[in-house]
Order: C-alpha cells, then structure tokens, then sequence
C-alpha cells in the first residue's frame, strides 16, 4: 500500500497558498475600486465648481460623470455618480455654485442632477450587452445626456408646476435645455477623447 500522507498535505497547503493569493487579490481590487471612486467623486465636485461664462453659465458636472463611467467602467462609474449625489444631497457643497442639500434635489433643477444617475446606469448597461467599443460609448454618452435631460425636464415641470402653475414643455426646453446642448456635445467629444486615451491607466 503506497503512503500518500505527503502528497495529500503538499496538495492541501498549495491550495491553502491559492487561497490565500486569491483572496489577497480581492482585497487588493476593492482596494483600487474604492480609490478609483473616490478619486472620480471629487472629479464630479471639482467640474461641478467650474462654471464657463458662455450665454449662460456653463458647468463640467456631465463632464466628470461621462469621463467617470467611461474610465472606471458602468460598476464603478455609475457608484462615484451616486456617491456623488448622496453626498451633495447630505449637504455636502458638492453641486454647482458650492451648494449642497436635499433643497438642490427637491427644486426644479434636481432632476437634471438626478438625471446624472440615470447617464450613468445607461451607459453601464449598454457596456454590458455591446461592450466597450470606441462608437458604444460614444452612443451611450449621447442617448445618457438625452436621458438625462428628459428626466431634467420633466421633474423642472411638475416641480415648477406644483409651485407656480403649469409651464410647457418648450419653455423649459429653452430654459435648461437648448442653450446646454452645444456645450454638452463638446463636453461628450472631449470624454470621450480623453476616456480613450487614458483607458490604459486604470486597472480593471
């Protein structure tokens, strides 16, 4: 009968080893995931401050949420914009003009900032079912900042609505929308440049 008490321990302590190395690279990426987050966090807040006096004042917040999920990826994109979010909603002056709070939110340009989210989740879910291609991102950039004006809009109107009466649609569309657009398509071209250029610098 052939002893195999030793080949039997060397097999267990070389899983144990595996083990261990698996486990010390999970922690190793939560790690990075956590850094990568909070590095984009403060991105989205830093844009937000910027204000571009153009017609109407211009900010990066889409900016910073396109450049987010377009270097970090959908997962980790979309938790910086919420995180993002949360904090300016605790009071936090991360939105524009140094501000912060659930009154931001509730008034009639928080949709456009919740909005933000919705991007973020659109673009992580085109990731998912296309990929990552050079023309899928773009896209998502695109159809994220039509989102996020629709969901803008149409919070503006039932915010505004509810306080001051009933307001059209093309009203607000020329309020808080048209004057964005040309602006918001540069910011789109100048993520999407940069996403592509600096891809290789974030760890997956």
């Amino acid at each position: 009968m052939v002893d195999n008490t030793k080949e039997k321990v060397i097999h267990y302590q070389t899983e144990s080893e595996e083990k261990c190395m698996a486990e010390m690279v999970r922690q190793k990426t939560k790690t990075y995931d956590l850094v990568y987050i909070s590095i984009f966090v403060v991105l989205i807040a830093i844009c937000s401050w910027i204000s571009i006096p153009l017609t109407v004042p211009v900010t990066l917040q889409t900016f910073g949420v396109f450049m987010a999920v377009g270097l970090l990826g959908g997962k980790r994109g979309t938790l910086a914009v919420l995180v993002y979010i949360l904090m300016g909603t605790l009071g936090i002056p991360v939105f524009s003009g140094f501000t912060g709070g659930i009154g931001i939110i509730a008034g009639t340009t928080g949709g456009y900032i919740v909005g933000f989210l919705f991007s973020a989740l659109l673009m992580w879910g085109m990731e998912k079912a296309f990929g990552r291609s050079t023309a899928v991102l773009a896209l998502s950039m695109v159809l994220g900042l039509v989102l996020c004006y629709a969901v803008g809009t149409l919070w503006f109107m039932a915010v505004y609505g509810a306080s001051s009466g009933a307001i059209g649609i093309l009203t607000v569309l020329g309020w808080c929308v048209f004057p964005f657009i040309i602006p918001d398509v540069a910011k789109i071209v100048l993520a999407l440049i940069l996403t592509r250029r600096l891809s290789g610098v974030i760890q997956r």
